[in-house]
């Protein structure tokens, strides 16, 4: 049977231990110190210690209460000021300019004015969050919009469909899935944000903590550790976004069987 015909997970596992093999290969062959380049084995040991004796849970908690606040809050933030900024060319024209230069500023630059601002460690941690997602988002919003064709526009006033009709049955439907595209690309970034912010406020707590302890003791497994806990996260919050997704978007498999 060819690979194409396996089922996805299957296929996920087999390039899964590849990649271990690849792994396991390069650190055996180029003869790395363990500190340098630990293998698949060393790094699975000290996943085993840091969950038994309770360090990795900690600080993954504190890591995923300050992504899933930061992915929803700027998710709030960013799709009513696209909406606005997709329907009204003042003020696109007035807000456009600062959105755009704003990009060009690194977080890591902001994060700690942030810090500086915002006494709650917290909330400053939440709030590189935000703006990490925002920018995605908004433009997805914006995009999503103005895909909607004009002829559709000009039935629905044929109809004498309200502001609110329009809206619901219309834009919404229209631009979902460019807007879920976005909000799959800020869940992702929504765990580089959080961990940006615990570089600048470390506080013993995180992730991003665990991996600057991590870096200076030099315990390169744990370092492994940490950054595939990270990439564990982010891979669950991509996946939960395709799965509201799939749900939201099935009236258009419906329509395709049709």
């Amino acid at each position: 049977m060819r690979l194409r015909n396996q089922p996805t997970w299957l296929t996920t596992i087999l390039s899964f231990l590849l990649l271990l093999l690849l792994w396991h290969g390069v650190a055996l062959v180029g003869g790395y110190d363990r500190f340098i380049l630990p293998g698949p084995a060393d790094v699975g040991r000290q996943f085993l210690v840091v969950l038994d004796d309770g360090r990795l849970a900690r600080h993954t908690l504190i890591t995923v209460s300050e992504v899933i606040p930061g992915l929803l809050l700027g998710f709030a933030v960013a799709t009513p000021l696209g909406y606005l900024l997709a329907k009204s060319p003042l003020a696109e024209r007035l807000l456009s300019p600062y959105l755009i230069a704003s990009q060009a500023i690194p977080v890591i630059a902001v994060a700690p004015l942030l810090s500086i601002w915002i006494r709650s460690t917290y909330w400053s941690r939440v709030l590189v969050a935000i703006l990490v997602v925002f920018f995605p988002i908004l433009i997805n919003v914006i995009a999503g919009l103005r895909s909607v064709p004009a002829e559709l526009y000009e039935l629905m006033h044929s109809l004498r469909a309200g502001r609110w009709q329009i809206f619901a049955k219309l834009e919404v439907p229209s631009a979902l899935p460019i807007l879920l595209a976005g909000l799959k690309v800020g869940a992702t970034l929504s765990v580089i944000g959080a961990l940006v912010g615990e570089f600048v406020q470390p506080k013993s707590q995180g992730l991003g903590f665990l991996l600057i302890t991590a870096r200076y003791q030099f315990k390169t497994d744990l370092v492994f550790v940490v950054l595939v806990t990270l990439a564990a996260i982010a891979l669950i919050m991509y996946g939960l976004v395709a799965l509201l997704e799939r749900r939201l978007l099935r009236w258009q498999e419906n329509g395709r069987e049709r």
